[in-house]
């Protein structure tokens, strides 16, 4: 019988490195499910792994996907490390879209004044409709107690529905021939590109320097400190007089405001009006995305790039191997489940025997 022993002390460079052990078995699944699918596993792992990143279109195409990811796994990071579990990301995210989307609906000839500037007001919004999404979560949990959890998952639906009703009723086009979209954006609305004739837009410096921000909070900052504290020792956080309170509300909001912030860039950039498929599934690919992380400003940056592959990969593999696109998930999944095998195997040996003894005192 196989039991689990605990190590007396868990391998720091195993802990740093386990990512990358858990990106080479995912590797190697990829090749063993290419060949069981009968397409060529070197092709399928081109498609995945370098076409990409192979020019300047794959990589401006690839920031569109990896801002989000940033974005939102920045705040469920800052969530995780306060041991405050926000599973309802992507409610925040579409309800930032939403926001967004109603500030960009109303540019036209009356805010020609602002220019570009409409922007600004366009992306504020979109982290105030995520900040309040989660503020629900962070009164449920503040007054009633409610599991933050159940809360904060169940908000996602609740955002899906509140868009469909949007979209298919009081938003909807009516020039649009009766397709569930609100009416194309303002063209002062769409977020600056970087480069000409590419999608990459200014949400990617944005990305940076809210990493770099995180970075400072969490690091160097007294506010961070007691965050931390309190995810990994509550007792501790307790009897230094860290407030659990303003740490639920800090975290969820903080978390609400960039998964918003997401969800705003997302609907004046890449989309440029609302639809019902705005929801993309970042909210939850970013709880991996954390993850693998290790839950750092840095980590995550090289974690969201690689989800991001993942994602443009599988429509690749759609389009060139006609394998399906859920292929993007079974590869997400691949990832998750070994990072997760390789800290069990971090914090415990394996060991055959009949079971755990145990010892009682005398």
């Amino acid at each position: 019988m196989l039991r689990l022993e605990p190590r007396p002390q868990p391998s720091k460079l195993m802990s740093v490195g386990s990512p990358l052990l858990a990106l080479a078995i995912t590797v190697l699944a990829g090749v063993v499910l290419f060949a069981l699918l009968g397409k060529d596993p070197v092709r399928g792992l081109q498609v995945f792994f370098v076409e990409p990143v192979k020019s300047a279109y794959a990589l401006s195409e690839l920031s569109v996907k990896a801002v989000p990811l940033v974005l939102i796994a920045l705040g469920l990071a800052l969530c995780f490390r306060s041991n405050i579990w926000n599973i309802g990301a992507e409610g925040q995210f579409v309800v930032g879209a939403l926001a967004a989307g109603w500030v960009a609906m109303q540019a036209g000839p009356g805010t020609a004044w602002l220019g570009r500037g409409i922007v600004v007001p366009v992306l504020l919004a979109g982290m105030a409709g995520g900040m309040a999404w989660a503020g629900l979560v962070a009164l449920l949990r503040d007054r009633f107690n409610a599991n933050e959890i159940l809360v904060s998952l169940m908000l996602v639906y609740v955002a899906d529905m509140l868009l469909a009703w949007l979209v298919y009723g009081p938003w909807k086009d009516p020039a649009g021939y009766n397709f569930p979209q609100t009416i194309t954006f303002d063209a002062s609305t769409k977020i600056p590109r970087l480069v000409a004739g590419l999608r990459m837009n200014i949400g990617t410096l944005i990305a940076l320097a809210a990493v770099g921000a995180l970075w400072v909070f969490l690091f160097r900052t007294y506010r961070g400190f007691a965050l931390q504290v309190g995810g990994l020792a509550p007792a501790a956080a307790r009897y230094a007089g860290f407030s659990s309170r303003r740490a639920l509300w800090t975290a969820l909001l903080a978390s609400g405001g960039l998964a918003g912030l997401a969800g705003g860039l997302e609907a004046a950039g890449p989309l440029g009006q609302l639809t019902p498929y705005v929801p993309a599934g970042y909210g939850f690919a970013a709880i991996i995305v954390a993850f693998v992380g290790r839950l750092h400003p840095v980590g995550i940056v090289f974690s969201a790039v690689l989800m991001s592959m993942f994602y443009i990969g599988g429509e690749l593999a759609q389009s060139r191997l006609g394998l399906p696109k859920a292929l993007t998930g079974v590869f997400q999944g691949l990832l998750l489940f070994a990072l997760l095998a390789c800290d069990t195997l971090i914090h415990y040996r394996v060991r055959l025997g009949r079971g755990m003894s145990t010892k009682v005192a005398a």
